[in-house]
């Protein structure tokens, strides 16, 4: 759908300055890969407002897609955060690493196989492009009216993550597709002026809980999207 082309194309803007390449490259590949829903859902709201209230300005797509792009960046970051959290592949067996770039020797003494830091290589390169990703999402929606909502986002997340880990429930993941889902509707009402209700809040917050990784935007939303999304202000 559009809305999610031009928030990939606003994020991809967005960390084009990275470097090294390498870096760049794998952000680009997640922006490349990943859900846009998150990025098509600040727009979606921002049209909702103008559905609602008919005497509003029109919102382009691409004047609200930068801030869609804030919230899809938060959200990829986020996301490749709780992937390392639950499997960091620096604690594998067989993986024998201190965490970094040194291989370990292993119980004889002798250095352990080069091939035993790939996997802890990936995951110091993927801890970059996470905070890379949260600190641009965050630049982009740092002067707007959704910026105390995205530090709330990230606050939550790892409250829920520690939660995670301390009981093991696993529903505590779902809370971030469903933090940020509200964090783009916030992002979308306020750039076409309006305030994110809590009826709008809790109706997005229900579309992001669904089974499995989070679909794609063309499975989530439709041209209907901005009317049902009205009907919640």
């Amino acid at each position: 759908m559009e809305e999610a082309a031009a928030v990939r194309g606003a994020a991809l803007n967005a960390v084009g300055d990275v470097e090294p390449d390498r870096l760049r490259e794998r952000i680009r590949e997640r922006l490349e890969d990943g859900s846009m829903a998150p990025g098509a859902l600040t727009v979606l709201s921002a049209r909702a407002v103008g559905v609602r209230d008919a005497d509003a300005e029109p919102v382009s797509t691409d004047a609200v897609a930068e801030r869609g792009a804030g919230v899809q960046l938060i959200y990829e970051g986020l996301r490749l955060t709780r992937t390392l959290s639950q499997d960091p592949p620096w604690e594998r067996e067989g993986e024998l690493t201190d965490g970094g770039d040194v291989r370990v020797p292993d119980t004889d003494g002798m250095p352990a196989d080069a091939t035993a830091t790939t996997g802890a290589d990936a995951a110091d390169m993927d801890i970059l492009v996470a905070d890379v990703m949260v600190a641009r999402g965050f630049y982009l929606l740092a002067r707007t009216e959704a910026a105390a909502e995205a530090v709330a986002v990230v606050r939550a997340f790892g409250g829920d993550q520690t939660r995670r880990r301390t009981t093991g429930d696993e529903r505590f993941d779902g809370n971030l597709e469903a933090d940020v889902f509200e964090l783009a509707a916030v992002a979308g009402a306020a750039a076409a002026g309006g305030e994110a209700t809590a009826a709008l809040r809790a109706h997005v917050a229900e579309l992001a809980r669904t089974d499995g990784p989070l679909p794609v935007a063309d499975g989530l939303f439709s041209s209907a999207t901005p009317e049902a999304l009205a009907d919640e202000f």
